[in-house]
């Protein structure tokens, strides 16, 4: 079992709050909690697992009490690192957290690295190297159905599917392996096509997996939603809409965004990192300018790019001078302020712009807001934004890993197919393992894991 000393480090955010964790994980945890632990009864620290106790954190030098506490102890292997660990729940204020740490650090533990808790229970075999990520993903989820995905990753479904892959890969190794070796003897090895359908049945679970890539990105990472138009058309106007409060400041003079304003949106499920952009036209001053260079990257950069017209008013030669930006680019068209008589409509655009849907909006008196929010998820997801109970691949790793592995699977198929000798299916073979391990961690290197955990938060 890996456990090289006792760790410890706050677990909780600093700040002003109701309670703060001290964690500690190792097998001296219970041992250093004793000498910093006084009960108001003058009793010692019971080492009796899954239960609370309550006392004071007090500095053994000195005999300065640091604060009330009560303390829980979880015994190995029964435990979040599969270690002893003591979880000291005291006052949530930054000074006395940062004392119970430092007589905690000062009494025998050394401060954990970022990551070390979750990856001692990597090492320790209670989670997999995919589960392991899940828990970076739980704590940075932007939406329930993201929070969703991860949890289910967390719970082995996604490292469940992948050991039925490998299963699978290895079974046919196996068998080509034994004809190699055992040549001569009359063994039963089965038909070339059998092992074909198998690593065909392989080949075609990859490729499920990565063809709903894309939509598990977007839950883990959100879709980069750009609000771009020519000044003064309702940009930040949308924007306050979609949010239900007002982000940006709205004025009628032209101009009024200089720089890029960044907001998390989640709609229906769908995470969406939304940026509102200053006004695509000639730049007045210098600062315009800058703004206008920065609109310009965000399109460049977007997953999807909402397109505001002010229907009211004739199309102007700075509203085709933003179309010309949007070339290849995925496309919601917003004609706003259709509470106004229309000067524009949709098919004034139908040789112009390539878009995916047109939605009238009028922000002023709120309408068209929930239709444009059913179309972005229409646009995103085909419609399908829950995917309730779905295994999906939402972290670049494990696609990267997936994508090797069906290469091999697929140059193995084909030298299979090609009566080639054994050797060239395997050698491809013995590729695709080596991917589909480096997901769940049977096949790491040091570089790779520290890479990993060094995401995470201290104390997780």
């Amino acid at each position: 079992m890996y456990s090289p000393g006792t760790i410890a480090a706050i677990s909780t955010p600093l700040g002003t709050s109701g309670i703060g964790i001290v964690r500690l994980s190792g097998s001296d945890s219970i041992n250093i909690a004793s000498k910093v632990f006084l009960s108001p009864k003058r009793k010692t620290l019971s080492s009796k697992s899954h239960v609370i106790q309550y006392g004071y954190i007090f500095n053994p030098e000195t005999g300065k009490k640091i604060d009330e506490a009560l303390i829980s102890i979880m015994k190995s292997p029964r435990s979040y690192t599969r270690e002893d660990i003591v979880e000291i729940n005291c006052h949530g204020g930054i000074v006395p957290l940062r004392e119970v740490l430092e007589v905690v650090l000062a009494n025998g533990a050394r401060l954990a690295d970022p990551g070390e808790f979750t990856k001692r229970a990597f090492l320790n075999g209670r989670i997999d190297l995919a589960q392991a990520e899940a828990v970076i993903d739980i704590i940075n989820s932007r939406t329930e159905v993201s929070l969703g995905a991860a949890m289910r990753q967390l719970e082995g479904a996604l490292s469940t599917e992948i050991n039925k892959i490998t299963d699978k890969v290895f079974e046919v190794m196996v068998q080509l392996e034994a004809a190699i070796d055992f040549s001569e003897e009359d063994l039963n090895v089965l038909p070339r096509s059998e092992l074909s359908l198998k690593l065909e049945n392989a080949q075609r679970k990859i490729s499920n997996l990565l063809a709903d890539w894309e939509n598990g990105r977007i839950l883990r990472e959100g879709i980069r939603t750009t609000i771009v138009g020519r000044p003064n058309v309702g940009k930040s106007s949308l924007l306050n809409a979609l949010l239900r409060e007002n982000r940006c400041i709205v004025t009628s003079i032209p101009g009024t965004t200089r720089d890029i304003i960044e907001e998390t949106i989640s709609i229906k499920g769908v995470p969406l990192v939304m940026h509102d952009t200053a006004g695509l036209r000639h730049p007045q001053n210098e600062v315009e300018q800058l703004g206008i260079e920065l609109s310009k990257k965000s399109i460049s950069e977007a997953d999807l790019v909402l397109f505001v017209v002010d229907s009211s008013d004739p199309l102007h030669k700075e509203d085709k001078e933003v179309i010309k930006e949007l070339k290849g680019k995925r496309v919601i068209l917003v004609l706003n302020k259709s509470d106004l008589p229309s000067a524009v409509r949709e098919t004034t655009f139908k040789n112009i712009l390539c878009y995916e849907r047109c939605v009238s909006t009028s922000t002023i008196k709120e309408e068209g807001i929930n239709e444009l929010e059913d179309v972005v998820v229409e646009v995103v997801f085909s419609g399908k934004a829950g995917h309730a109970g779905e295994t999906l691949v939402t972290n670049r790793r494990h696609k990267s890993s997936l994508v090797k592995a069906l290469e091999g699977i697929t140059e193995a198929l084909r030298a299979l197919k090609n009566e080639e000798s054994e050797e060239f299916v395997i050698v491809p073979l013995k590729d695709a393992l080596e991917s589909l391990g480096e997901i769940v961690g049977k096949v790491t290197s040091e570089d790779l894991i520290e890479g990993i955990f060094a995401q995470f938060c201290i104390g997780k």
